[in-house]
């Protein structure tokens, strides 16, 4: 028992350690559908990623806060900082941005990921599991969405499900390393 305990403290441990490659994947993904964009923003949201990977994410929320000031309806500047807020540990603010990101957009699918990541440090895992169903929603191919549902079914012990989640986001990225060791901790769990 007590070692299944340290292994789920260990489970949120390594979430919150690999935060930062979720968050590359995360802002490329965004990217990737502001690709019309107009050139000043997508060189913003190059700044942005330098800053992440750099670990520079006080600079990122910077940069991030003055294009929100420019244009205080970018939807995805909103989204984005609230993805590095949840790299901060600041799940708060994170929750603050994308929800004010689904309001401005509520199908912008990239919002409700770092939202459902937020949420479960703070063991909301029903209202993470709904924005993840959501983004999937929005974007069936959001192995990201898969992955982070997966990881609150298994908080809920729901790891039958948490294992399909995980399963299908292997499917969708097969080098996606923490959904292989978020499946094998469910089955580990489950038995």
């Amino acid at each position: 028992m007590m070692t299944k305990m340290m292994t789920k403290m260990s489970i949120n441990q390594r979430v919150s350690n690999e935060s930062s490659t979720l968050a590359l994947l995360m802002i490329f993904l965004t990217l990737g559908n502001v690709c019309a964009e107009e050139t000043t923003r997508e060189a913003l949201h190059k700044e942005v990623m330098k800053y992440v990977e750099q670990g520079n994410l006080d600079q990122a929320i910077l940069s991030l806060t003055k294009a929100i000031e420019l244009n205080p309806n970018d939807d995805l500047a909103y989204a984005d900082r609230g993805f590095v807020y949840v790299q901060k540990g600041n799940n708060d603010q994170a929750i603050l941005d994308c929800t004010k990101a689904i309001g401005l957009n509520p199908n912008l699918g990239v919002a409700y990921v770092p939202r459902g990541l937020a949420y479960h440090p703070q063991g909301h895992y029903d209202q993470a599991i709904l924005d993840c169903t959501k983004a999937i929603e929005l974007n069936p191919n959001s192995a990201l969405a898969y992955n982070t549902r997966g990881l609150n079914y298994g908080a809920k012990g729901r790891y039958d499900q948490g294992i399909a989640d995980s399963t299908k986001a292997i499917e969708l990225v097969p080098d996606f390393d923490e959904a292989y060791y978020n499946r094998a901790a469910m089955y580990y769990f489950k038995h």
